[in-house]
């Protein structure tokens, strides 16, 4: 058999291969099966500046939960994990438009939580404030970290997502169905991302990706009206 009676099957082949591929899905089609959204702190709760301040004497007490706390003191004494010092207190700024968002996710039943490395009793008292159902603190593989939410929170790795601001957060983006980067985020993060957000890291970027995933399921006027308690008249007459 010559070449020439070949080279017509090899591209005949190759167009199969390529009709068969799958298409590659939309940011709003893998947003419409979100069920969890994690997310990093420094840099995307925040803008990732990070305050020190000398602690008042006699503030000794924690509002860490054991699993951190145990966490703290196997890291003690490594870089990046924050301060284990009871003479030193770590301040952070956050958003108060992103806490909307979670009350907005929270109405619409998905699940939210944080995975960050460093350890912080201000992050601590935030996740508490914010009623947050993951709080992971000193995750350094965030990846291994974000498969074990997702087991404990029974879903689909592709009902997740993850938004990172820099390369420690790729892992973790990788493995999420959404991967979301702030608009502050790194180069490379951005590049892998499949959602970049309008504002930055401390900046009402949490609400940008709540936003995102609401309207792309469809819920967000629902979830909104939810929210500010709205009635037709109509209705609180027959209440």
């Amino acid at each position: 058999m010559t070449i020439a009676r070949l080279l017509p099957k090899r591209r005949s082949s190759q167009r199969l291969l390529k009709f068969r591929s799958m298409p590659k899905l939309s940011p709003a089609a893998r947003a419409r099966k979100i069920k969890l959204l994690l997310f990093d702190v420094d840099g995307v709760l925040t803008d990732g500046k990070l305050f020190i301040f000398p602690a008042p004497a006699g503030s000794n007490q924690t509002v860490l939960d054991q699993r951190t706390l145990e966490r703290s003191a196997q890291q003690a004494g490594q870089g990046g994990f924050g301060f284990q010092s009871q003479s030193l207190i770590e301040a952070k700024g956050f958003h108060a438009h992103d806490g909307t968002s979670i009350s907005l996710a929270r109405l619409a039943g998905i699940q939210t939580g944080l995975i960050t490395k460093r350890i912080s009793e201000t992050v601590a008292l935030r996740a508490r404030d914010l009623n947050l159902e993951y709080v992971r603190q000193g995750i350094h593989d965030k990846r291994s970290c974000f498969e074990e939410v997702v087991k404990e929170a029974g879903i689909k790795q592709e009902e997740a997502a993850f938004i990172g601001d820099d390369i420690i957060d790729l892992p973790a983006m990788r493995a999420a169905g959404l991967a979301i980067a702030v608009k502050n985020a790194r180069a490379e993060v951005k590049h892998e991302a499949h959602y970049t957000t309008p504002h930055a890291g401390g900046d009402g970027a949490l609400r940008d990706a709540v936003e995102f995933i609401l309207k792309a399921q469809g819920k967000w006027k629902k979830i909104l009206e939810a929210y500010l308690g709205e009635r037709s008249p109509k209705e609180a007459s027959s209440s």
